[in-house]
């Protein structure tokens, strides 16, 4: 079977198939095509998957293309990891924000809107694309903002496209670990969107386990989001949020942590121009390099949010991310019909009463050979309604931007954005990023 990856010069491409490697099942990838716009950091990757594979038996082929649609031939499945206009894109979507005092997370926020505006025309080029030459391929988007890019996608593919993150595993995980519960056997009561959904339960053996997490202060600052948002805040909500949320409950302190120091999208745009630059000398062992420079990402991943909440470091199992195998996971239940539950980025259809059918939601999914099909969740509380409507609107308001262009739609997703507080600003943002980004010029 053919996997093709979209953005394979992209840096965490290695830990995908890195997962590939260990997966030795029947109907298992045997074919890797890496697609880049940029032939060098294709090539640079390239020799990290090298490496990964010396010495494995039967590692899948790997060939690295600039034509995307020499790539997206013969595909069984189509991993979406595209960042338009790389990290320096990011880092000017971040200082534009920061100008004018509200957040520029690159998924939250005008940062968030700023990125959406530049990817989704890009990724619905790509859907169009897979539509008329891989119809039948699965489309796994990685492509942040995840929910925003996938109902893009949808319109063109239906179904055929799912979101993936691994943030909604990650806090499942350590909420189980806390507990003391094995995560493959916890149901994991997860709501809401991407970078913006809530735990409202954790059973195990049909009982659920959260009210004992909430009601013991130990419990609560032994693991990141307990620390995070504070022991009294998660009693106060019922519920264990997104690590992204503190963006929302604590908006005035990460906007200040944010503003000093070097912005995230600087940091890696020069730690991964260093990767790049060195990794292509044959003298340099790519694999180490690469080790070594993706234990310092995960290791500073939202220092500054931990910083302000006095959160501490990173605990030591939360360092290996696992968006892979996710990825992974999905792609076996839909080749090999195993059918597992996942928590993932799909068409709402019924799930979340106060969406309509098409809107993407994040929730668990029961997923297998015909896809991922949302289970039926409970209504989600009063307050978090309101951001997952607020957001939403938001996101229509992007989709509309980038389908006609009108600068007044992007105003529009700017100012209501819950993070955006005056109509003033989302219209200086709108100008302020089309004067950094060439590729905004078509809202006019």
């Amino acid at each position: 079977m053919k996997l093709t990856i979209l953005g394979g010069g992209g840096f965490r491409v290695p830990l995908v198939y890195g997962a590939l490697l260990g997966d030795r099942g029947e109907g298992r990838v045997t074919r890797v095509a890496l697609h880049d716009v940029d032939s060098r950091r294709l090539h640079a990757i390239g020799r990290v998957l090298a490496a990964q594979a010396s010495g494995v038996p039967d590692a899948p082929e790997v060939t690295t293309t600039t034509d995307l649609d020499e790539a997206l031939r013969g595909a069984g499945f189509v991993f979406s990891a595209i960042r338009v206009g790389g990290l320096e894109g990011r880092a000017n979507d971040e200082r534009v924000a920061f100008a004018e005092g509200v957040l520029g997370q690159e998924t939250v926020g005008a940062g968030g809107i700023a990125y959406g505006l530049r990817t989704v025309p890009v990724a619905v080029g790509i859907a169009r694309k897979v539509a008329a030459l891989a119809p039948d391929a699965w489309v796994i988007n990685f492509t942040n903002p995840a929910g925003l890019v996938t109902e893009a996608m949808s319109r063109h593919l239906g179904d055929r496209v799912i979101g993936i993150c691994d943030s909604p595993v990650g806090l499942g995980r350590r909420i189980a670990r806390v507990l003391g519960a094995d995560p493959a056997r916890a149901w994991i009561d997860y709501a809401g969107l991407n970078h913006l959904g809530w735990v409202r339960g954790l059973r195990v053996d049909g009982r659920d386990q959260l009210p004992r997490l909430l009601a013991d202060p130990g419990l609560l600052g032994s693991f990141e989001e307990g620390r995070l948002f504070g022991a009294d805040w998660l009693r106060s909500l019922g519920a264990v949020p997104n690590e992204y949320l503190h963006y929302y409950y604590f908006h005035r302190e990460a906007v200040r942590a944010h503003r000093t120091g070097p912005t995230r999208g600087a940091f890696l745009h020069d730690q991964q121009a260093g990767f790049y630059a060195r990794v292509t000398d044959p003298d340099t062992p790519a694999l180490e390099l690469w080790n070594r420079t993706r234990a310092e990402r995960e290791a500073t991943y939202m220092a500054e949010n931990r910083e302000t909440a006095g959160a501490g470091e990173r605990e030591e199992e939360d360092l290996s991310g696992g968006y892979e195998k996710v990825a992974l996971a999905l792609m076996r239940a839909i080749a090999r019909d195993e059918r597992t539950t996942l928590i993932l980025n799909v068409r709402n259809r019924s799930t979340l009463g106060i969406l309509d059918a098409e809107a993407v939601v994040e929730v668990p999914c029961l997923v297998g050979a015909q896809g991922a099909h949302p289970v039926s969740v409970d209504p989600l509380p009063d307050h978090a309604a309101g951001l997952v409507c607020a957001v939403k609107a938001a996101d229509r308001a992007v989709l509309a931007a980038a389908r006609s262009g009108s600068r007044a739609e992007a105003v529009r997703a700017f100012a209501l954005h819950p993070l955006v507080d005056s109509v003033n600003v989302a219209r200086r943002l709108v100008d302020g990023y089309r004067a950094v980004h060439p590729g905004l010029a078509y809202l006019t």
